[in-house]
């Protein structure tokens, strides 16, 4: 216990005092993340929060460590997390392409795989399945790795969405784990989220700063490690041994993988690349609807405690009827949201500025407003 406080309260302290320090050389360097059309946000803002959440992370750790009986290949989680940073970091600063970004999310997923034998080799009875080959094992293992970690990485879509996710989630499997005196990966969990805790008071709105591609794909990585174990170990846990354990992790991780897997699939369907900018994230909806990014960001939050207590209470009805449960009220919720959608006339379009430079664009015009970290945009529906 007192190695994974200490661990916790090195983590948060150097985030905390790292993340000012970035967004003062961001600033004076000009590293910002510009406002396109994939963006909310319309300013420049640094998306370099993932360097002060990695070095944070990585001293909390590996600090801690002492007494911590370490795991067979730790060096080979050091090594994923240092690719992720290095891609990460690229992308932050000089942006690269997303089959530059896949290939090392792929290099991630094979040194976890091969080197540190994260696996999942037990279907825990999902679709009448449970042991399966080693070919089956990698293929779903990198299935899991690779759409965890894009799914944290597109969450990040508002102030404070992804790292509250990311606490949430990581701090759920890092409590089973000590329960369970799993303490490494205790310790991986509640560290990492620690260092989320820190950026999240730069991140909540108004923002002065984005975790980019480096914290999100850290976020995403950490918890994929964090689930595969999971399920790997839970049906033998001392405590809580849970029997439907494919169910409770994707329950644990279910809005961020659901909602990736759904835009994906939109894009797909519209003969669109799957990385291609769009407005169909459910942090989208709640946007289209008016809410601010803190009430979108605690109702998406609220929605993933929620689904993470009924998982866990539904688990006797069995892996497969749950994860079918899990799915289908996913999809209710999207499609009630659709359903109530507010409609609209006209086009919208997006004026940046100060609101007081207004422009009448029509007697029928009718104006509100959009907020989007510290800075506003007037967005106008013009009438047909």
């Amino acid at each position: 216990m007192e190695q994974i406080i200490i661990g916790c309260v090195l983590s948060f302290m150097v985030s905390f005092y790292a993340i000012p320090v970035i967004i003062t050389v961001a600033n004076r360097k000009k590293l910002y993340d510009i406002p396109d059309e994939r963006k909310i946000h319309t300013a420049p803002i640094s998306s370099l929060g993932g360097l002060g959440i990695f070095i944070g992370f990585m001293l909390g750790i590996l600090l801690a460590m002492n007494d911590v009986k370490v795991v067979d290949g730790f060096q080979y989680y050091i090594a994923s997390f240092l690719v992720i940073f290095f891609f990460g970091i690229k992308d932050d600063i000089l942006v690269i392409s997303p089959f530059k970004k896949l290939v090392g999310q792929i290099i991630v997923a094979v040194i976890l795989m091969v080197k540190a034998g994260l696996l999942i080799k037990d279907m825990h009875g999902f679709l009448g399945i449970s042991i399966i080959n080693d070919t089956m094992a990698y293929c779903l293992t990198m299935f899991t790795i690779l759409v965890v970690m894009n799914a944290y990485n597109l969450i990040d879509g508002v102030d404070g969405l992804a790292g509250t996710i990311g606490i949430i989630t990581a701090s759920i499997f890092s409590i089973f784990f000590f329960l369970n005196n799993d303490i490494f990966f205790a310790l991986l969990g509640f560290c990492f989220s620690a260092s989320l805790l820190a950026f999240l008071i730069y991140n909540y709105s108004p923002a002065k700063i984005f975790m980019g591609d480096t914290g999100a794909m850290l976020s995403g990585a950490i918890n994929a490690i964090l689930v595969i174990r999971f399920i790997s170990t839970a049906e033998d846990s001392r405590i809580l041994p849970l029997l439907s354990a494919p169910a409770m992790g994707f329950g644990i991780l279910l809005i961020p993988l659901l909602d990736t897997l759904r835009v994906f699939a939109i894009r797909i369907l519209h003969g669109r690349s799957p990385f291609s900018p769009d407005r169909n994230h459910l942090h989208h909806l709640l946007l289209d609807r008016g809410m601010n990014h803190m009430a979108v960001t605690a109702s998406i939050a609220i929605s993933a405690v929620l689904f993470i207590v009924l998982s866990y209470f539904s688990l006797g009805m069995g892996t497969t009827k749950v994860i079918m449960a899990q799915v289908g009220v996913f999809f209710l919720g999207i499609y009630i949201l659709n359903a109530t959608k507010p409609k609209k006339r006209g086009e919208m379009r997006v004026i940046k500025g100060d609101l007081d430079e207004r422009k009448t664009l029509g007697k029928r015009a009718k104006r509100s407003i959009l907020f989007s970290g510290s800075n506003a945009a007037a967005v106008v529906e013009e009438s047909e």
